[in-house]
């Protein structure tokens, strides 16, 4: 009886850091489905509006909101075409961003969290229309 008493938090404790181990990532790290993007002038379309954005690493698609804010990056899951992050950037909020490359000039991104104490919740079309400058 006593075994299983001390048993069972280690095992979760075990659980827990196998789990944890393989999940952060920092900006740039294990984004194998972004690799394929081409760099350049984007534009960001939603039906609130547009945006523009030189996209220099691809990885900036996974914080469109955050911009260029210190985040910490928890991949949720990732496919070949896609790529689910979980991010949180100390003193300005944090979000969930799924991006799906369907070419390396076409991406469709959903993004929703708080950023600076206001929720947000966006879904882009973006595509490559150019070279920045």
């Amino acid at each position: 009886m006593e075994s299983r008493r001390i048993a069972r938090p280690v095992v979760a404790g075990v659980l827990l850091l196998l789990g944890a181990g393989g999940a952060s990532a920092q900006r740039g790290d294990q984004v194998a489905p972004l690799s394929g993007l081409e760099r350049g002038q984007w534009q960001l379309k939603s039906v609130d509006g547009e945006r523009k954005l030189c996209l220099t690493d691809p990885a900036a698609l996974l914080q469109v909101m955050h911009g260029a804010a210190q985040c910490e990056h928890f991949v949720m899951e990732q496919t070949q075409r896609s790529i689910t992050i979980r991010y949180t950037c100390p003193g300005h909020g944090h979000g969930r961003t799924t991006v799906g490359v369907e070419t390396g000039k076409l991406v469709h991104v959903d993004t929703q969290g708080v950023l600076d104490g206001a929720p947000f919740s966006e879904d882009y079309e973006g595509r490559r229309v150019g070279t920045c400058g």
